[in-house]
């Protein structure tokens, strides 16, 4: 039997239509540090926009990301966000035609106020009503005319009034009709809705109020899902348990519960989107459903390493299945190749650079808080010499370059380093551009080398915090007053 691995490398190209709620999440960065004079709430100062992908968009770029391709089907309003959306949509490689516009909506917006790493503030921008006529004729139209050529079908349900009774219904009639899995993500405390559905992926708190019944431990873990199951004729149900991995119950009583992939966790916002969609993927492409679980698990492992709503990449499953995997440390060359296939998926890369000598916590807590801002974070790292040259004294480095770069390969939240000669990264940073820049709070009045560069380009500059506590410059004191004399 081909492992995993085998099995993920060899998939081509399943075909997943994904037909639900459509949102566009925008994301404002800045700072709120102080308290209005004029009422008790915070001062938000905004630094930087961005727009991602949300909702069922997000469900269909992680089909995508891995390897499938994808079409939505949803309604968007006659307003700005529906042009963004399309286009982020098209940027992504996800088929818009699906995309219905019903005059008498908004297009689904969720802007998120984020300082220093953490939501301070969601404003949501949406219609929560069931399609006009006219707009549900043209789904069940493009249901009938369309489902035949995907391989699978994703319900993802943000009771947001798209995915109506009749829609449903005619979804998971037309699939069973053809032989298709459907899928649900499902919304709301009544699967009944969802009735002859292949299986739903409800999170741990979705099937306690589904079901009634509170998750204490296996045995309520297995009545809950096999009452599910039962009252709604499904297939299968999956249930997403956070850090105790996902489990499933098919209808035919076969169960298995799969433990966490997770290595560190930022955010969970749009996890469940990756696990239905790696789900479909999988079972379109003609897995059988323990593996393709196996599967699903291991991109949520992933994806909730990220900042916001992200997709998995196919080569970050296949390395973290076991496939072989470039070295971290690149000379110019290896840069170069590296780059070219990062611009050509459309990811998002972090650089930052060090000195990074003597590892402690504040440079892990450091590269974690850089890493979760991506789909790649990049390190420079500055050789022997130019250390030396910063005047940090003619002992330092403590460690040799080829130690360092060793022991930052050793980290999981690094995917690449490259080491630099020069005075400042400037010519490291022009070469790569990165989407996002970051250094600590600490250069907030010193200038940030490479800042204009990045932002002339369309990238962002983010300030992280650092531990308290924690420097080499402390860390080399505090031996040194451990040794005698």
């Amino acid at each position: 039997m081909p492992s995993l691995y085998e099995q993920f490398s060899r998939t081509k190209n399943p075909r997943v239509l994904v037909f639900g709620d459509l949102i566009l999440d925008r994301y404002v960065e800045g700072d709120a540090r102080r308290v209005s004079p004029e009422a008790p709430v915070l001062v938000f100062e905004s630094s930087f926009a961005s727009y991602r992908l949300g909702g069922a968009c997000n469900v269909a770029a992680n089909v995508v990301s891995v390897g499938g391709s994808a079409v939505c089907l949803g309604l968007v309003g006659s307003d700005e966000g529906a042009d963004r959306l399309a286009k982020r949509l098209a940027d992504a490689g996800i088929g818009g035609e699906g995309l219905i516009c019903d005059d008498a909506r908004l297009t689904t917006v969720k802007t998120r106020y984020v300082s220093r790493m953490h939501q301070v503030l969601r404003v949501d921008e949406e219609t929560k009503q069931h399609a006009s006529p006219d707009a549900r004729a043209r789904i069940l139209e493009f249901l009938d005319r369309r489902l035949g050529e995907f391989d699978a079908v994703i319900l993802s349900d943000y009771g947001k009034g798209v995915l109506d009774d009749e829609c449903l219904a005619r979804a998971i009639d037309k699939g069973r009709e053809l032989g298709i899995p459907v899928l649900v993500d499902p919304k709301g405390n009544d699967y009944t809705k969802y009735r002859g559905a292949t299986l739903v992926t409800p999170n741990r708190l979705e099937a306690e109020l589904a079901s009634g019944v509170s998750i204490d431990g296996d045995e309520a873990l297995e009545r809950v899902a096999a009452t599910l199951g039962e009252s709604c004729g499904l297939d299968t149900v999956v249930i997403t348990l956070g850090p105790d991995g996902i489990y499933y119950r098919t209808k035919d009583g076969e169960t298995a519960t799969f433990p966490t992939e997770a290595r560190a966790v930022y955010d969970v916002t749009g996890a469940g989107d990756t696990v239905v969609a790696i789900l479909a993927f999988a079972l379109a492409a003609g897995f059988a459903l323990p593996a393709a679980i196996r599967l699903a698990n291991h991109a949520a492992g992933i994806v909730v390493g990220r900042f916001g709503t992200a997709a998995v990449t196919r080569d970050e499953l296949l390395a973290t299945l076991g496939g072989h995997e470039q070295g971290k440390v690149l000379d110019e060359a290896g840069l170069a190749k590296v780059l070219t296939v990062l611009r050509n998926e459309r990811r998002r890369i972090v650089f930052t650079n060090g000195c990074f000598d003597l590892l402690h916590p504040g440079h892990l807590d450091y590269l974690e808080k850089a890493r979760a801002y991506g789909d790649v974070l990049i390190v420079g790292v500055n050789d022997d010499a130019s250390i030396r040259r910063q005047g940090k004294g003619e002992d330092r480095p403590i460690n040799p370059l080829e130690d360092r770069l060793a022991l930052l390969a050793g980290l999981e939240v690094v995917d690449y380093l490259v080491p630099f000669g020069s005075d400042t990264p400037l010519d490291l940073i022009e070469r790569i551009t990165p989407d996002i820049l970051v250094k600590g709070e600490d250069w907030r009045d010193k200038g940030v080398v490479g800042a204009s560069w990045v932002e002339r380009h369309g990238g962002q500059v983010v300030l992280v915090p650092l531990l308290q506590g924690y420097s080499t410059t402390a860390l080399l004191e505090r031996i040194r007053r451990t040794l005698p004399g």
